[in-house]
Protein backbone atom coordinates (compact mmCIF):
# COMPACT_ATOMS: atom_id res chain seq x y z
CA UNK A 1 0.00 0.00 0.00
CA UNK A 2 1.58 3.35 -1.31
CA UNK A 3 -0.54 5.52 0.94
CA UNK A 4 0.49 4.13 4.59
CA UNK A 5 0.69 6.57 7.78
CA UNK A 6 2.18 5.92 11.18
CA UNK A 7 -1.53 4.70 12.71
CA UNK A 8 -0.85 1.67 9.68
CA UNK A 9 1.94 0.77 11.12
CA UNK A 10 0.68 1.31 14.82
CA UNK A 11 -2.19 -1.20 13.47
CA UNK A 12 0.00 -3.65 12.51
CA UNK A 13 2.29 -3.99 15.70
CA UNK A 14 -0.90 -4.41 17.62
CA UNK A 15 -2.46 -7.19 15.26
CA UNK A 16 0.91 -8.81 15.80
CA UNK A 17 0.51 -8.77 19.48
CA UNK A 18 -2.94 -9.15 20.07
CA UNK A 19 -4.72 -10.94 16.82
CA UNK A 20 -7.50 -11.57 19.03
CA UNK A 21 -9.28 -8.34 18.79
CA UNK A 22 -10.48 -6.11 16.37
CA UNK A 23 -8.41 -3.19 15.44
CA UNK A 24 -11.24 -1.38 13.56
CA UNK A 25 -11.63 1.73 16.63
CA UNK A 26 -7.86 2.05 15.95
CA UNK A 27 -8.24 2.70 12.37
CA UNK A 28 -10.67 5.58 12.97
CA UNK A 29 -9.55 7.20 16.42
CA UNK A 30 -6.13 7.41 16.12
CA UNK A 31 -6.26 9.21 13.07
CA UNK A 32 -8.88 11.48 14.62
CA UNK A 33 -6.45 12.08 17.47
CA UNK A 34 -3.21 12.91 15.10
CA UNK A 35 -5.77 15.46 13.06
CA UNK A 36 -6.86 16.61 16.46
CA UNK A 37 -3.37 17.58 16.89
CA UNK A 38 -2.58 19.25 14.26
CA UNK A 39 -6.13 21.37 14.29
CA UNK A 40 -5.24 22.46 17.69
CA UNK A 41 -1.99 23.71 16.57
CA UNK A 42 -3.58 25.69 13.72
CA UNK A 43 -5.81 27.01 16.08
CA UNK A 44 -3.77 28.31 18.09
CA UNK A 45 -1.08 29.35 15.81
CA UNK A 46 -4.45 31.51 14.25
CA UNK A 47 -5.91 33.08 17.61
CA UNK A 48 -2.13 34.18 19.40
CA UNK A 49 -1.68 35.79 15.63
CA UNK A 50 -4.35 38.08 16.83
CA UNK A 51 -2.95 38.13 19.97
CA UNK A 52 -6.10 36.22 21.84
CA UNK A 53 -6.31 32.86 24.11
CA UNK A 54 -8.44 30.08 22.77
CA UNK A 55 -11.02 30.52 25.74
CA UNK A 56 -11.58 33.90 24.65
CA UNK A 57 -12.39 33.54 20.84
CA UNK A 58 -14.57 31.03 22.03
CA UNK A 59 -16.20 33.76 24.16
CA UNK A 60 -16.10 36.55 21.37
CA UNK A 61 -16.90 34.11 18.95
CA UNK A 62 -20.40 33.29 20.60
CA UNK A 63 -20.89 37.59 20.94
CA UNK A 64 -20.29 37.84 17.00
CA UNK A 65 -22.27 34.52 16.25
CA UNK A 66 -25.11 36.53 18.00
CA UNK A 67 -25.24 38.88 15.35
CA UNK A 68 -25.97 42.81 15.80
CA UNK A 69 -25.07 44.29 18.62
CA UNK A 70 -23.12 41.36 19.35
CA UNK A 71 -24.35 41.28 23.12
CA UNK A 72 -25.54 37.52 25.05
CA UNK A 73 -26.77 37.53 28.67
CA UNK A 74 -23.71 35.40 31.09
CA UNK A 75 -26.64 32.26 31.23
CA UNK A 76 -26.33 32.52 27.40
CA UNK A 77 -22.77 32.56 27.13
CA UNK A 78 -22.20 29.47 29.60
CA UNK A 79 -24.55 27.59 27.05
CA UNK A 80 -22.44 28.41 24.14
CA UNK A 81 -19.17 27.63 25.41
CA UNK A 82 -19.93 24.93 28.23
CA UNK A 83 -18.22 26.72 30.98
CA UNK A 84 -19.06 27.11 34.52
CA UNK A 85 -20.81 30.29 35.85
CA UNK A 86 -17.71 31.07 37.78
CA UNK A 87 -15.24 30.51 34.88
CA UNK A 88 -17.76 32.65 32.90
CA UNK A 89 -17.35 35.51 35.43
CA UNK A 90 -13.52 35.33 35.26
CA UNK A 91 -13.72 35.47 31.77
CA UNK A 92 -15.44 38.11 31.15
CA UNK A 93 -13.42 40.31 34.06
CA UNK A 94 -10.61 39.42 31.65
CA UNK A 95 -12.29 40.32 28.59
CA UNK A 96 -13.46 43.11 29.64
CA UNK A 97 -10.32 44.74 31.30
CA UNK A 98 -8.40 44.26 27.59
CA UNK A 99 -11.36 45.94 26.18
CA UNK A 100 -12.91 43.59 23.91
CA UNK A 101 -16.28 43.02 25.50
CA UNK A 102 -18.04 45.46 28.04
CA UNK A 103 -20.97 44.73 30.60
CA UNK A 104 -24.34 46.87 29.82
CA UNK A 105 -27.79 46.76 32.32
CA UNK A 106 -30.01 43.98 30.53
CA UNK A 107 -33.28 46.46 29.43
CA UNK A 108 -35.43 43.31 29.86
CA UNK A 109 -34.50 42.44 33.54
CA UNK A 110 -33.28 45.19 35.79
CA UNK A 111 -30.80 42.80 37.85
CA UNK A 112 -29.80 41.56 34.59
CA UNK A 113 -26.30 42.35 32.58
CA UNK A 114 -25.81 41.56 28.57
CA UNK A 115 -21.84 41.31 28.09
CA UNK A 116 -21.43 43.00 24.25
CA UNK A 117 -18.55 42.67 21.99
CA UNK A 118 -16.53 45.74 21.58
CA UNK A 119 -15.62 46.81 18.42
CA UNK A 120 -11.90 45.85 19.11
CA UNK A 121 -13.49 42.71 20.10
CA UNK A 122 -15.06 42.42 17.23
CA UNK A 123 -12.03 43.26 15.11
CA UNK A 124 -9.94 40.42 17.28
CA UNK A 125 -12.45 37.33 16.49
CA UNK A 126 -13.23 38.30 12.90
CA UNK A 127 -9.29 37.96 12.35
CA UNK A 128 -8.44 35.34 14.41
CA UNK A 129 -11.84 33.65 12.41
CA UNK A 130 -10.56 34.37 9.33
CA UNK A 131 -6.90 33.01 9.84
CA UNK A 132 -8.42 30.08 11.25
CA UNK A 133 -10.43 29.31 8.38
CA UNK A 134 -7.64 29.78 6.08
CA UNK A 135 -5.16 27.15 8.35
CA UNK A 136 -7.95 24.76 8.64
CA UNK A 137 -8.50 24.76 4.94
CA UNK A 138 -4.91 24.10 4.32
CA UNK A 139 -5.22 21.04 6.56
CA UNK A 140 -7.97 19.83 4.44
CA UNK A 141 -6.14 20.90 0.93
CA UNK A 142 -5.17 17.25 0.47
CA UNK A 143 -9.17 15.86 0.22
CA UNK A 144 -11.63 17.26 -2.81
CA UNK A 145 -14.68 18.98 -1.92
CA UNK A 146 -16.56 15.83 -2.09
CA UNK A 147 -14.39 14.08 -0.01
CA UNK A 148 -14.91 17.01 2.36
CA UNK A 149 -18.45 16.99 2.09
CA UNK A 150 -18.21 13.20 2.86
CA UNK A 151 -15.72 13.31 6.27
CA UNK A 152 -18.39 15.95 7.63
CA UNK A 153 -21.22 13.65 7.07
CA UNK A 154 -19.61 10.71 8.59
CA UNK A 155 -18.30 13.15 11.36
CA UNK A 156 -21.68 14.00 11.75
CA UNK A 157 -23.07 10.36 11.94
CA UNK A 158 -20.15 9.93 14.63
CA UNK A 159 -21.57 12.84 16.87
CA UNK A 160 -25.01 12.78 16.44
CA UNK A 161 -25.47 10.52 19.77
CA UNK A 162 -23.72 12.75 22.06
CA UNK A 163 -25.88 15.77 20.93
CA UNK A 164 -27.46 17.16 23.94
Amino acid sequence: MADRDEVDSLIEAWARERNDLDLAPVAVFSRIARVSHHVDKARRHAFTSHDIEPWEFDVLAALRRAGAPYELSPGRLLRETLVTSGTMTNRVDRLTTRGLVERHPDPSDRRGVLVRLTPEGKDAVDGAFAALLDAERELLTGLSADDQAELAGLLRRLLLPFAG
